[in-house]
């Protein structure tokens, strides 16, 4: 029986993931024959490999670095080497929670704590910039958490976290979800939310993860948030909406306007392509380069 893809479902599989595999490869040399195709450079492109699960990674890798897109995203430790062999690089890599196990309850700090703690310095051994978490959910079995308190809970286990994410130069990046349409009563789930937690932290290795779908469910208003609120945008996800599937004429965000913005803003990080496409999975993908490519 096939099983439905879903973000849930590929992040709770790679959870804990980068915890058990060996210590980082040198990276193999590139040659002339893997050049990748010719963009315009002003965004740098990354895709999440969820999305296309039924890919291998080693022809995934192959196909996207043709398209000249530079990072296959939101893998686990022993996947790391794939990429790193191929001449790219792993622009969000997974960490030990999970989007309703986040730092929103005290109970949880010791134990992600420990898991950052050892995922955080491997990330930095391979050279990749960024660690995804999550708030976790306001609902859960046998609790309910409130908006501030939650917040407050994320500020305390955060700046626990921060002085390992500074030495080891790796930043911490909390995504912003959708809890109408995907992530019930997910908390991080407005861009006001996450950026007053990231002032509360006050460190410049604690940023969030603006997904431009998510947004778009929840408040909308995408280009104007990105120019007042850029500064504590480490990352980028796409997505089209409704539906989370391709990035073009079918949905009702404006792409290229969107990465207009985004550029303006002088932001030199990945745009992560993660939508779930419904047509060719790898002439999507090209389709949405081209898109995003301003």
């Amino acid at each position: 029986m096939t099983m439905k893809i879903s973000r849930r479902n590929a992040l709770n599989r790679a959870a804990g993931a980068a915890l058990l595999a060996a210590a980082a490869p040198a990276v193999l040399p590139v040659s002339a024959a893997d050049a990748p195709a010719k963009l315009k450079g002003n965004i740098r492109h990354s895709v999440s490999k969820w999305c296309y699960g039924k890919i291998p990674l080693e022809e995934f890798c192959v196909a996207v670095k043709a398209m000249g897109i530079e990072s296959v995203e939101l893998l686990g430790e022993n996947e790391w080497p794939t990429v790193v062999k191929h001449g790219l690089t792993c622009a969000m890599c997974n960490g030990p929670d999970s989007i309703g196990y986040g730092w929103n309850r005290v109970e949880h700090h010791d134990k992600l704590l420990a898991g950052f703690e050892q995922a955080i310095p491997k990330v930095a051994q391979y050279g990749f910039p960024n660690i995804i978490t999550f708030s976790g959910n306001r609902v859960g079995k046998n609790y309910k958490v409130s908006d501030e308190e939650g917040l407050e809970n994320c500020v305390k286990g955060l700046k626990r976290l921060m002085p390992i994410a500074e030495k080891h130069k790796v930043t911490v990046v909390l995504e912003l979800l959708n809890s109408k349409v995907n992530h019930k009563d997910y908390m991080a789930d407005h861009s006001a939310w996450g950026v007053e937690l990231c002032k509360r932290v006050g460190s410049e290795r604690l940023k969030l993860l603006y997904d431009i779908y998510h947004m778009q469910i929840m408040e909308g208003d995408i280009i104007r948030t990105i120019q007042t609120h850029h500064q504590y945008f480490a990352h980028y996800h796409t997505g089209g909406n409704p539906g989370r599937n391709e990035i073009d004429e079918t949905q009702e965000l404006n792409y290229p306007a969107i990465m207009k913005a985004i550029v303006a803003t002088g932001y030199k990080g990945f745009v992560g392509q993660e939508f779930v496409p419904k047509r060719e999975p790898l002439a999507s993908l090209r389709q949405a380069i081209q898109i995003c490519d301003v």
